[in-house]
């Protein structure tokens, strides 16, 4: 798909809702097909229950884009397309990065003030810090709304009376942040797992069996944030869970997740393996702030600070930030989404990002980045014609829009089993397995996606 430069300055803009990851790389991609932009986010005059700052593009939960191996993972391989097809979110990314083994993590708010400021010097594109608080006016010929998980009420009840899908929403948590120098490094130690990366990149803290048990029982005992009567019986996005409600699966489901003590040597007690082990990520490029890895949590922050303080290292912890959770929505996208993103009802709306049912940073910005291309190639007259669905963006693509079951439907993540099998073997006429198969589909992808892109 190729975009003219030729575009009019008196064309009309192409209104954008909602200034996140998805819209933000939405408008950058308009903005490089030489179309003019009005961005609208309501971040400060509105906040929500999740953002901190006003700032675009603001990272509220993980500060990690994840694996960043385009060979033989379906992110990696996303963000290596994404690349290709010159994001600004991934170059945002990649130019403020911090250590995090073999995945992408960045410095939080030199990442956001990076996307605000390459979009504030864009001439093409206008940021106007409003609340849209219903279904844009009919004389906006072309509107992406990308306001992710945390639509905002006035505009996510407009959407749910057209739409008449009320009832699609889980709940998303965020792990706590802790100041580095308030850890106790005689008890914990630097390492990845496997020593991936540049073999240090995360903070470890050990627990023995007994240790482990009191920690369940102390998560499973604390008190918990409640819900409205409206909240109560929305589910949980399988792969953000809280903490607690993975202990409530049972007492050991934790030492197989997030606190699984393989692939790690405690360096104080070479000779003792810890019964499960916490870990660390860097969060900012300073290197002062750490967050608990996997460790979303919908405990009172008074609870957390008791029972988090009881982690071997952590007695004196200070926190920049405690977990929390809120309500996310989404779209039955299957159901509602033609295959270029449009709402099928009024199709001169398209959705982008989280709120279309992907899920994941990375996801929510390819999403953007396809439907900023889509109405690019509308507004100038050419046909908008989706990626190949053997590459990672064409696969998240086609689950949203038509793969998953409408009467099922969860947000996912892309992985390589929404790609179309492949057909390949080895030298001696074998079937590729695991990671080689992984890699063909892989280089596949990026065939495909060139000749796209």
């Amino acid at each position: 798909m190729s975009f003219s430069s030729m575009a009019s300055e008196q064309q009309k803009p192409v209104h954008i809702i909602g200034g996140g990851l998805a819209g933000s790389e939405a408008a950058w991609q308009l903005a490089r097909a030489g179309l003019n932009v009005v961005l609208h986010e309501m971040r400060p005059v509105r906040g929500t229950d999740a953002h901190q700052t006003g700032g675009l593009a603001e990272l509220v939960c993980s500060n990690s884009f994840r694996s960043d191996d385009h060979e033989s993972n379906a992110v990696g391989l996303m963000h290596e397309e994404m690349r290709r097809a010159n994001s600004l979110i991934i170059a945002a990314a990649d130019a403020h990065k911090v250590p995090a083994g073999s995945a992408l993590a960045v410095d939080r708010d030199g990442f956001s003030a990076a996307v605000e400021k390459a979009l504030e010097a864009e001439p093409l594109v206008e940021i106007r810090r409003e609340e849209i608080q219903g279904l844009p006016p009919d004389d906006w010929d072309s509107v992406i709304i990308a306001t992710g998980p945390l639509t905002s009420p006035p505009l996510a009840d407009a959407v749910a009376e057209l739409t008449g899908d009320t009832g699609l929403a889980f709940f998303d948590a965020i792990a706590p942040i802790i100041y580095k120098d308030s850890i106790d490094f005689d008890k914990v130690w630097f390492q990845s797992r496997y020593d991936k990366g540049d073999g240090a990149d995360y903070i470890n803290l050990p627990l023995d069996e007994t240790q482990y048990n009191d920690f369940i029982d102390g998560i499973l005992a604390a008190d918990k944030v409640s819900f409205h009567d409206w909240e109560a019986n929305t589910p949980y996005f399988e792969g953000c869970l809280p903490i607690e409600v993975m202990a409530e699966r049972g007492r050991k489901t934790l030492s197989f997740g997030p606190m699984k003590p393989v692939g790690l040597t405690n360096p104080h007690s070479p000779d003792i393996k810890p019964h499960a082990i916490i870990q660390l990520r860097q969060d900012n490029a300073l290197g002062t702030l750490y967050n608990m890895v996997g460790f979303q949590t919908k405990m009172t922050y008074g609870e957390q600070k008791r029972i988090f303080t009881t982690i071997p290292g952590l007695e004196n912890a200070e926190f920049a930030r405690l977990g929390g959770l809120h309500r996310n929505t989404f779209l039955n996208a299957p159901k509602l989404l033609d295959e270029t993103l449009r709402l099928k009802l009024r199709p001169q709306i398209r959705f982008a990002g989280q709120i279309t049912g992907c899920e994941g940073y990375v996801e929510s910005a390819a999403v953007g980045l396809m439907t900023g291309r889509f109405a690019a190639a509308e507004r100038l007259g050419q046909r908008p014609t989706p990626p190949p669905p053997t590459t990672a963006m064409g696969a998240i693509l086609g689950h949203i829009t038509g793969g998953a079951d409408a009467d099922t439907f969860q947000p996912m993540n892309v992985n390589f089993g929404l790609f179309p099998p492949i057909e390949a073997t080895d030298e001696r006429g074998k079937r590729l397995r695991g990671r080689n198969r992984k890699q063909a589909m892989s280089a596949r992808a990026l065939k495909d996606f060139g000749d796209w892109v």
